[in-house]
């Protein structure tokens, strides 16, 4: 018996392709819905209101940097013309997670070509990178450049198992324009399955590929121009602050937890069992080679690793390519539609078998489904907002606002893990921990930064940084203050400090600072 064909989603009529993907985009939502902002809401949505507004807390030293992500700034920031933040970002996930819905539903038909198993796959997809990532990839989450990347990804890897390779480079082409990583990477992996399966000659796709290199321009050119004519000194202290002071929990192997790798290598374990015990076309051949085009991009990045004890500087310059990137979420992809795949053949060659393993993946699917629905319920402090006692600290920021007394262009020194306050008061900061620039020189003032704000002195990692500005040394304080004109201070009330104090709550103060002596 043919499987059913398929038809666009949008298609008039197809009401049963319709219903699955509003179905896939309530298991999206379900996972993807926490209260915003989440983590990197608002280091990406702070750059892309600045890109449409530049008042917006002008002489902010981050949003003041150069910067990648500028079609992804360029194609929804606009939206900060008539939206505050919050709304902004809500309305940027629906958009993300329904294309994304449409986007895995076609995918997941072509590897499994059956009805409403995309449901199930969309749902065992989520629970699996979520619980088996290693390098801290995610798929569904807050609104930023890659979301929209990983949607074309997902288009270009339908393309591929359906032998459209033009297209496939074309849409990952496409995908590193708003995230050069992430679909470049994805441009390597697919080549990697060219390659293994032997598939058109390179002539027949030089259309795809010139066309999908002119589509990536628009991402590529601003990320090779980032440290045009920048020292190469200042380069090597940047790439070795991002890569071994920074972002090590991403970048190298040897900082990521035990428990991540090993729980990523038994994923990775399942799926070769998987592709040993189930049949293979040309599609799951195709799906296979992809997969395991993302391993060997990974395995290259645990190869460069060790170079760090020879020579630091030069393994810092090439582990900052995020080598795990992709593994986080293609492994956890190809693990669960091959299981869709086994199942769907088991149901026709040992139907009693199948209908079990059928049961098994619905309960994998429906339980950790079920917890984030439960959990969505319950009012919840939003992910990006790390510091003690949300509520005062949302009191303090609201004063900022309303108490029209702090000027629109005042600069303010503020805890070292706070990554929400632009976000709520519109107001510019000297640095935070979260807000890392992506240019060189940029880099290198943040870490000057961090070290004037937040430096204890002391080398145990533990002990390293006070959690606010100048630690509990007024003349410090006052130092920094005059160094980088900041105009007042939001710290916590203890201990106090011999300033004017302008607002105070139970947790947190907030402090007029002196003028700058002449």
């Amino acid at each position: 018996m043919n499987p059913p064909t398929d038809h666009s989603p949008f298609a008039a009529g197809n009401r049963q392709v319709l219903l699955e993907v509003a179905l896939v985009f309530v298991v999206f939502f379900v996972q993807g819905a926490t209260p915003v902002p989440d983590v990197n809401e608002p280091y990406y949505l702070g750059r892309a209101i600045r890109f449409w507004q530049p008042g917006w807390a002008a002489g902010d030293f981050f949003l003041c940097t150069d910067q990648s992500h500028r079609v992804f700034y360029f194609a929804f920031g606009w939206l900060s013309l008539w939206l505050s933040p919050t709304a902004m970002a809500w309305v940027g996930r629906l958009m993300t997670w329904l294309l994304m819905a449409w986007a895995w539903r076609r995918l997941s038909f072509a590897a499994v070509p059956r009805r409403w198993y995309s449901v199930l796959t969309a749902a065992l997809l989520v629970a699996v990178i979520e619980h088996c990532h290693m390098a801290g990839e995610w798929l569904i989450g807050g609104v930023e450049a890659k979301g929209f990347a990983y949607v074309l990804v997902l288009l270009g890897l339908e393309a591929l198992l359906r032998n459209r390779w033009n297209r496939t480079w074309l849409l990952l082409g496409a995908a590193a324009s708003f995230h050069v990583l992430v679909g470049g990477w994805a441009v390597v992996a697919a080549a990697i399955a060219w390659i293994a399966t032997g598939a058109r000659d390179l002539r027949s796709m030089l259309p795809g590929l010139l066309g999908g290199l002119v589509l990536s321009l628009p991402g590529l050119l601003p990320s090779l121009l980032l440290n045009f004519g920048t020292e190469p000194d200042v380069i090597r202290q940047a790439n070795m602050i991002y890569v071994f002071e920074r972002l090590y929990h991403h970048l190298s192997i040897s900082q990521i937890p035990g428990w991540f790798v090993a729980r990523f290598l038994l994923l990775t374990l399942v799926w070769l069992v998987l592709c040993r015990v189930t049949p293979a076309d040309e599609v799951s051949r195709r799906l296979r080679a992809f997969v395991a085009g993302t391993l060997v991009i990974a395995l290259v990045g645990v190869v460069l690793a060790p170079l760090a004890y020879f020579d630091q500087a030069l393994c810092a310059a090439v582990l900052r390519f995020y080598w795990f990137r992709l593994i986080d979420v293609v492994v956890p992809l190809g693990t669960v539609l091959t299981a869709a795949s086994l199942i769907a053949w088991k149901l026709q060659s040992s139907p009693r078998l199948g209908r079990f393993a059928l049961a098994a993946a619905i309960v994998a699917a429906s339980v950790p489904l079920g917890l984030h629905a439960a959990e969505r319920l319950v009012p919840r402090t939003p992910r990006a907002d790390r510091l003690p006692n949300y509520v005062a600290w949302r009191r303090a920021c609201n004063w900022v606002v309303d108490s029209r007394q702090i000027d629109l262009d005042a600069k303010f020194l503020t805890p070292r893990m706070t990554q929400t306050f632009k976000w709520y008061t519109k107001r510019p900061e000297v640095a935070n921990w979260k807000e890392i620039p992506q240019d060189a020189a940029a880099i290198v003032e943040w870490r000057l930064r961090m070290r004037d704000l937040y430096a204890t002195g002391w080398r145990a990692p533990a002990e390293r940084w006070h959690e606010w500005p100048g630690g509990s040394d007024f003349r410090r304080l006052k130092e920094i203050g005059d160094k980088y004109d900041a105009d007042y201070v939001i710290t916590f009330v203890r201990p106090q400090l011999p300033l004017e104090v302008v607002y105070r709550n139970r947790t947190y103060v907030i402090y007029r600072l002196p003028a700058t002596d002449p």
